[in-house]
């Protein structure tokens, strides 16, 4: 199997050391950037890599400028690194198409996992399954969201929340259940991570977006 490669993009080189080694000891290859110019020049220049860490302050560029340039171009999952947590902050990054915030500090273990949870979720499959109900059709394999015939874009962390809403059509999932399987089970997050990815995932799906319903007290159900 091809190793993955990862760009890692913090002005602290002790900082980039340490997510680099224990990415290193668990199999990836790491490519790293000092500053946002760098992270972007990395990027175009490497059409392997991956998934992105990437901090959030930094000099010239910070990271939402640099999450906003490559939204532009690709899908690649991000994680931000952000030594606050501010609702704002959060959802603004989630409008500009972040995958996961990481706050500091944090467990390297925990980085770890969380990059190999979302890797095994957005990298496709070898088989040609696809999942179809009302309307809507996801190929697995092409990572790819089509409704009624036509393509939209989602991000990475949108497209795992409706695979896991359509795997699961007609059950009652509460919020706890969906954190626990679509954002891993150490994700540190709340109601409000949910809510905001439902949100997004419902308008882009237009009115295939009724499909996704709220139950009061408790969560969420897809239903065809």
């Amino acid at each position: 199997m091809k190793e993955q490669k990862i760009l890692v993009v913090d002005d602290e080189a002790r900082m980039r050391k340490l997510v680099r080694d224990f990415l290193i000891r668990s199999g990836y290859l790491v490519v790293e950037a000092e500053d946002g110019e760098k992270a972007l020049d990395a990027f175009y220049a490497d059409k392997d890599i991956s998934l992105i860490i990437l901090d959030v302050m930094m000099p010239g560029l910070d990271g939402y400028q640099v999450l906003e340039e490559i939204r532009k171009y690709s899908r690649v999952p991000i994680i931000m690194l952000t030594a606050r947590s501010d609702e704002r902050d959060e959802l603004r990054g989630f409008d500009l198409g972040v995958d996961e915030y990481v706050t500091k500090p944090f467990s390297p273990k925990t980085l770890v996992a969380r990059v190999g949870a979302i890797l095994r979720r957005t990298g496709g499959t070898d088989s040609e399954e696809k999942l179809e109900a009302g309307g809507i059709t996801m190929d697995l394999s092409a990572h790819a969201v089509y409704v009624d015939g036509k393509e939209i874009e989602l991000s990475s962390k949108e497209f795992e929340l409706l695979g896991y809403f359509m795997e699961n059509k007609g059950i009652a999932l509460s919020r706890e259940k969906i954190l626990n399987n679509v954002w891993n089970y150490d994700y540190y997050g709340d109601a409000r991570t949910i809510d905001t990815h439902v949100k997004k995932l419902r308008s882009k799906l237009g009115d295939k977006g009724e499909n996704i319903r709220t139950v009061w007290g408790v969560g969420y159900k897809f239903e065809a």
